[in-house]
């Protein structure tokens, strides 16, 4: 194993091992000391707060990182395929490292947290990054899919609020909603013409013919599989937060008067 294999290996390790501590240390102990309400949740609540405070943590850590190498990675940019990957390893490796550390905890705490989708999706993920860290191929789009997680945090805050029992149409509630829309429509819908001009760009090259089957399948296969899910997301997402907007509004206009005659 060459010293930068040797690398990856161990920012993966590392990641596994510092999700579960933040997980199991860091998430209890400052969520009580910035939330009271806290204290109050069940079991299965504390658990479930604790994987979505981390899950927020992983994706602003990678979502910047990402956001680094889209506009200053030249190798990258340049040769999407096979571009020099080092920056891209090592965030992949970061997220790696969350996805096993998540996926233990889901198994270990299934009744808590427990969902076969979470499950797929860690799984899929994890084939998909394999040719990243194991071939270097790739790059760019895995780079550009992990810019998706900006939309975690508010997805993440939504059932913060909701477990804390604020009403859907209080203003934190709705600035969040409001901006959970808006997140999810720059990262993960807006961004596909981007994605997929790229991907059509380098198709039928020698870059292209040199990519494995299974590269191609874990590249172009999931891809379409994930934005058909994401637009699925974002027209639920969109019709939530209109539904709750209209009634927020109908619930502050004025009543109407009766007009009646004074004796």
């Amino acid at each position: 194993m060459d010293p930068f294999s040797q690398l990856i290996l161990t920012i993966s390790v590392v990641s596994f091992f510092t999700f579960q501590w933040l997980f199991h240390r860091v998430s209890p102990w400052v969520s009580v000391r910035i939330s009271p309400g806290f204290l109050g949740l069940g079991d299965k609540q504390k658990v479930e707060w604790n994987s979505r405070t981390v899950s927020t943590f992983h994706a602003l850590l990678v979502g910047i990182f990402c956001l680094y190498i889209l506009f200053f990675d030249d190798a990258v940019n340049e040769d999407p395929v096979w571009g020099d990957p080092t920056l891209v390893k090592t965030n992949v490796a970061i997220t790696t490292g969350y996805l096993i550390s998540d996926l233990l905890l889901i198994f270990y705490y299934w009744k808590a947290i427990g969902d076969k989708f979470f499950v797929v999706h860690h799984l899929a993920a994890l084939y998909a990054y394999y040719y990243v860290l194991g071939q270097g191929m790739l790059p760019y789009f895995a780079n550009f899919r992990l810019l998706a997680e900006f939309s975690t945090p508010c997805v993440n805050q939504r059932w913060f609020f909701e477990v804390l029992g604020y009403p859907k149409s209080s203003r934190p509630n709705m600035a969040n909603g409001v901006a959970m829309a808006v997140v999810f429509f720059v990262v993960r819908i807006a961004v596909m013409p981007v994605y997929y001009s790229r991907m059509y760009a380098v198709y039928g090259t020698e870059a292209f013919y040199l990519v494995p089957w299974g590269g191609r399948v874990a590249w172009i296969g999931s891809s379409i599989c994930l934005d058909v899910m994401n637009i699925m997301w974002m027209h639920k997402i969109t019709r939530g937060c209109y539904k709750v907007l209209r009634s927020a509004r109908r619930s502050k206009a004025p009543a109407p008067q009766e007009n009646g005659k004074t004796d």
